[in-house]
């Protein structure tokens, strides 16, 4: 089986390029649209901050039923017993009448000392941090798929070579064949490069199930299962050396902006601390059945509102006592900020250890890859000269079988040597944080 049954079930697209594998990755992979909500959320919490620079209104109404037996004295603010105005009134307490209100209420902050511009700040620096998100995982994507698809060409190689030799075996299992039933050779022989081509065949069913486990992989970045893949560029060609990226790294960049984000909420931290002024006007009436004189008036009275009330005032408040909380607060926010630069100096130390392990891969697969293909001018001279000398019987089965072994892993080598450099080059771009490059340089 040389794909697998999910890649049989679906629709096939046309060949496929590393370019549409990557850009289709960038766009389609569930992960970059997690990071394109995560901004319109920060969106949003921006606008939510914005907001605070508006007027606050509140407006209510109501109409109830109920006695008017009212207490002279302190009553503590609570929400469980409701309040009655007026003066203290003795007499039938199983007496109710109607009662309505309704009012608005106006308040608005002229000034706070920068407090709401610091809660903005630090919403748009959350954005911002979100929007650097969305590159880093653009890139991840970006460069999982183009490794898959390398992978995927780096197993048809493998296969198609495998092929070869299984057919190499083929042909040398004829002749033995022909030498034990004319009784030249033991049977023992027979026997035993027929196991050769068993292990041969095995190799070939692995490398079958590498290509289909690639292209599962390929599939899960690009959303689509390609007919083929544009392999040539990869086989004709050698790769070209990456030039150093411009841009800082997506990872740092995501990383520099979630430390500006806790300083900025370490500076909204800082404005709690301050004198909160209120403008406020107030419209209001009431209505109630209820009368300060002792009767309770009957029928409809206090069913709407029939005095009317307004006020207009300015008021401060200062949380005296909130300092200690604030420093607490604010203290969070500074080991927040320590933990952020922390992080991003490892981040630093681990992109330079992978950008000099991808150009250490790229000096061991670019040497690999000039001295492969001189291998198997010789492993080709050994085996014909060791299947002359079997078929002589001057030699046995075992150097012919340990020729042909030889040959054919150099062979696959060879094919995916150039592969290697290309996956190398990629590794190097990924470490970078800019697979731009590497694609530009693409045939």
């Amino acid at each position: 089986m040389k794909v697998l049954p999910l890649l049989l079930a679906l629709p096939l697209s046309a060949q496929l390029t590393l370019k549409d594998a990557v850009n289709k990755a960038s766009e389609r992979y569930p992960s970059i649209r997690i990071s394109r909500q995560q901004v319109d959320e920060a969106a949003a919490a921006v606008q939510l901050a914005r907001t605070a620079f508006l007027p606050r209104v509140d407006a209510t109404a109501q109409l109830n039923r109920a006695t008017a037996n009212n207490v002279f004295g302190l009553l503590f603010p609570n929400n469980v017993i409701p309040p009655i105005s007026g003066p203290q009134i003795d007499g039938d307490q199983s007496r109710t009448a109607f009662g309505a209100a309704v009012g608005m209420l106006v308040s608005w902050e002229p000034f706070d000392f920068g407090r709401r511009q610091a809660e903005v700040d630090a919403a748009s620096a959350g954005r911002a941090r979100a929007e650097a998100s969305i590159a880093r995982s653009k890139l991840d994507a970006g460069a999982a798929a183009a490794d898959a698809f390398l992978a995927v060409v780096a197993a048809q190689q493998t296969v198609a070579v495998a092929q070869s030799g299984l057919d190499r075996y083929k042909q040398l299992e004829i002749v033995i064949d022909a030498l034990v039933k004319a009784e030249l050779r033991p049977g023992a022989d027979l026997a035993r490069i027929q196991a050769e081509r068993i292990l041969a065949e095995t190799t070939i069913i692995r490398a079958e199930q590498a290509v289909a486990q690639a292209r599962a992989l390929l599939e899960q970045y690009t959303g689509e299962a390609a007919a083929s893949l544009d392999a040539a560029p990869f086989i004709k060609a050698a790769a070209q050396p990456v030039a150093a990226a411009g841009a800082p790294h997506p990872y740092l960049r995501e990383q520099q902006f979630s430390i500006e984000e806790v300083i900025a909420r370490m500076k909204a931290v800082d404005k709690t601390w301050y004198p909160r002024f209120a403008v406020q006007g107030a419209a209001f009436g009431r209505g109630s059945g209820a009368r300060v004189d002792g009767p309770f008036a009957g029928k409809g009275y206090g069913l709407y509102p029939d005095h009317g009330n307004w006020a207009l005032g300015f008021s401060a408040t200062f949380p005296i006592l909130d300092y200690k909380a604030m420093r607490a607060r604010k203290e969070i926010e500074l080991q927040k900020q320590k933990r952020e630069e922390a992080r991003r100096e490892l981040i630093e130390r681990e992109i330079s250890g992978r950008v000099a392990q991808a150009k250490a891969q790229i000096d061991g697969a670019v040497r690999i890859a000039d001295i492969a293909p001189k291998q198997i001018g010789a492993l080709q001279t050994a085996l014909d000269q060791a299947q002359a000398r079997y078929k002589a019987g001057l030699g046995t089965l075992i150097e012919v079988a340990d020729a042909q072994r030889q040959l054919t892993q150099a062979e696959i080598e060879t094919s995916i040597a150039r592969l290697a450099v290309w996956r190398a080059e990629l590794a190097l771009a990924y470490a970078q944080g800019d697979l731009d490059p590497f694609l530009a340089r693409l045939p």
